[in-house]
């Protein structure tokens, strides 16, 4: 039987693995932003909820919880820099090899779990607390439709942006990939990370002011997927 190979991903919609993030966009896109996945804090909605079980739609997460930044998790957690932010939640799931892992840094992170003050970001997910902001930043840019692909992008769909903005009602979910009908934005998410990457040039980013509307940094040519562990 014939082994079946997927084609190469469209680099316009698809998200590096790992690597230096720039040199897989070269050619494509000038400019990527790391949006961080803001942290949780239910305020009213049990604790108890986020468990694989019970853990709440998309729509309770933005309507009866509210984002908690990365610069204020690393104060709350006494952690070093937002680097350390990362390895910790890197290290929760497992998601670098255990000589690379810093245990302290998690603890500090659990601790703040314990106490009931946030709860973890999203795991290799579009946040639901960066639909509205990231989609009016495609708006801003002159787009209307937006594709909407699954993880490799074998399967992807147009939609109105609009439609793509309400936690209520977006198709928005897993790692997925959403990028613009002429292919000069992507928003794509990285498995096994707590961030999505925002892809375009780096004129077009800065003119819709993504650093103000998304806590996160632009790409250095050096930075690599897994950021966190150069730092």
């Amino acid at each position: 039987m014939t082994e079946r190979i997927l084609p190469a991903s469209d680099i316009y919609a698809s998200c590096p693995r790992e690597g230096v993030v720039l040199d897989y966009y070269a050619g494509v896109f000038d400019a990527v932003y790391v949006c961080f996945n803001p942290f949780i804090k239910p305020t009213q909605i049990s604790t108890e909820r986020f468990c694989p079980a019970m853990y709440p739609s998309q729509a309770e997460l933005v309507n009866l919880c509210a984002p908690v930044p990365w610069a204020e998790v690393m104060k709350l957690a006494e952690l070093p820099s937002i680097a350390a932010v990362d390895l910790a939640l890197r290290t929760q799931i497992h998601g670098i090899r255990s000589e690379r892992m810093w245990e302290t840094y998690a603890h500090q992170l659990e601790a703040l779990y314990d106490s009931g003050a946030v709860m973890p970001p999203m795991e290799g997910e579009h946040s639901p607390f960066h639909y509205e902001s990231v989609m009016a930043i495609f708006k801003d840019l002159g787009h209307q439709w937006a594709w909407f692909g699954d993880e490799f992008c074998t399967e992807r769909k147009l939609y109105w942006i609009d439609e793509l903005s309400k936690a209520e009602s977006t198709p928005i979910g897993g790692h997925s990939n959403i990028f613009s009908a002429d292919h000069s934005l992507l928003w794509t998410v990285h498995w096994d990370s707590h961030f999505s990457f925002l892809c375009g040039t780096r004129t077009d980013l800065e003119r819709a002011r993504v650093a103000e509307r998304v806590e996160g940094f632009y790409c250095a040519p050096s930075t690599e997927v897994h950021w966190s562990l150069r730092e």
